[in-house]
């Protein structure tokens, strides 16, 4: 990070009220937003065209992307009248054994730093503030310490295949000593993801100096300075002399593509507490997994970022539930966007619902306000379509869910305008 190395992050740093005046406009959008489309918006024209692809694209041409937002268009929910329930409910629950009081929570994901300097740290705050889980990435750019000192309640640190056993050790017990409570193998990502928009738009972490970079840096000034002014950023959780130059090519050299079963029982066996296995889409391996150990089935495609074509997560969602029984907890992330999808994935058999993009855009949109607005956004709308349905609690929700949504075929009136991409929408003309 040459700017960084000659310490202008420094000089920058100490310049006052610069940072806060090119955020304004930002601020004021983000106090306006109403959807998390909106978020996605803010995020989009306040951030890096290379850092937002990042953020926003999927895998080879995007089918699954699509796929797994238009998925929740095909369910039509079949709400109960004269209820009686009155706002707000009780949307509290348990998450690996541990009570939360949102169904929902924010995935762990990596270098959360990169789209704004609060990172990670923000996310927390959000998650501490609506009282629900947090979920911390191996390959965050703010360390365990830090996390659990901000998140008292409970967490959960994802944990890749890694090929250093040493390394995982030394991890796992980090997350022991920072409050976390459960681990969560992510084993969808033996292989890096072919995401063309990164290679079109040259992705690297910083960006390269090249003139398109610096043109689009230009075009950036709050995410520029927000970059410069601020300490290069690392992977916290691993080696923080490691530094954050590359995404690609430290998982690349550092995951295990021969990781397998038996591997998997060796890791449960260090970690020793409530653990889920992150990237389940199959019946079969699901039950695999829980034979071997795991307690928690996580239905996860990696935001459709890895193989493409793989099927959309609420799709399979009912299968993994009948395999594994109605006791083993589940839980799901993918194309969720809405209040409404979170309601059900919850009716067709989810414990909880992990959100990537939706905080993210938050993030990258207003860094803290950012994150807390986005799960507020969320928060509301579930909310809102329980009580329409007629469903006081979570647990009332996943008893009588079955008979409240239902599948019926795309039509062309799920996708009412053409302007849907521009709102985030994967469906094409949503």
């Amino acid at each position: 990070m040459p700017f960084h190395r000659m310490g202008v992050d420094k000089v920058l740093g100490k310049v006052p009220f610069v940072g806060s005046i090119l955020d304004a406009p930002y601020k004021r959008m983000l106090r306006k937003a109403v959807n998390i489309a909106d978020l996605r918006k803010i995020a989009k024209l306040r951030a890096h065209r290379m850092v937002f692809d990042y953020l926003d694209a999927g895998a080879d041409d995007e089918i699954s992307l699509r796929r797994g937002k238009d998925a929740y268009s095909e369910l039509e929910m079949h709400y109960h009248v004269l209820s009686g329930l009155q706002p707000p409910l009780d949307l509290s629950t348990k998450v690996f054994g541990q009570d939360v009081k949102l169904p929902f929570f924010a995935c762990p994901t990596a270098g959360n730093r990169m789209f704004h300097t609060r990172g990670e740290t923000a996310a927390a705050k959000a998650a501490e503030h609506h009282g629900t889980l947090y979920g911390l990435s191996s390959l965050a750019t703010t360390g365990i310490t830090e996390i659990g000192e901000i998140h008292k309640g409970p967490k959960v640190f994802q944990l890749y295949v890694w090929k250093d056993r040493e390394l995982v050790k030394d991890v796992l017990q980090k997350a022991k000593e920072g409050g976390f409570n459960a681990m969560a193998l992510t084993v969808d990502f033996t292989w890096y993801g072919n995401r063309e928009r990164d290679i079109r738009n040259g992705f690297t972490i910083p960006p390269n100096y090249t003139p398109s970079q610096v043109w689009e840096a230009i075009k950036a000034p709050a995410w520029s300075w927000d970059f410069l002014s601020n300490p290069a950023y690392n992977y916290a959780c691993i080696n923080t002399e490691v530094p954050a130059d590359s995404l690609a090519a430290f998982v690349n050299s550092q995951i295990n593509p021969a990781f397998d079963w038996k591997d998997a029982e060796w890791l449960l066996g260090e970690w020793g507490m409530p653990s889920a296995i992150k990237g389940v889409v199959r019946p079969d391996d699901a039950i695999k997994a829980k034979e071997i150990g795991f307690s928690t089935m996580w239905v996860s495609n990696h935001g459709a970022r890895q193989l493409e074509t793989s099927p959309a997560t609420i799709d399979v969602l009912p299968s993994i539930r009948e395999a594994v029984g109605p006791d083993t907890e589940i839980i799901l992330d993918g194309g969720v966007q809405r209040g409404t999808d979170i309601a059900k994935a919850l009716a067709l058999g989810a414990d909880a619902v992990g959100v990537g993009k939706p905080y993210l855009y938050g993030l990258a949109a207003g860094g803290d306000e950012g994150v807390i607005k986005a799960l507020e956004i969320l928060r509301v709308e579930l909310d809102r379509a329980m009580g329409l349905l007629g469903t006081g609690t979570v647990d009332e929700l996943k008893k009588r869910g079955p008979g409240l949504i239902k599948r019926r075929g795309a039509s062309a009136r799920d996708y009412p305008d053409v302007y849907a991409s521009e709102r985030g929408y994967g469906g094409g003309i949503i």
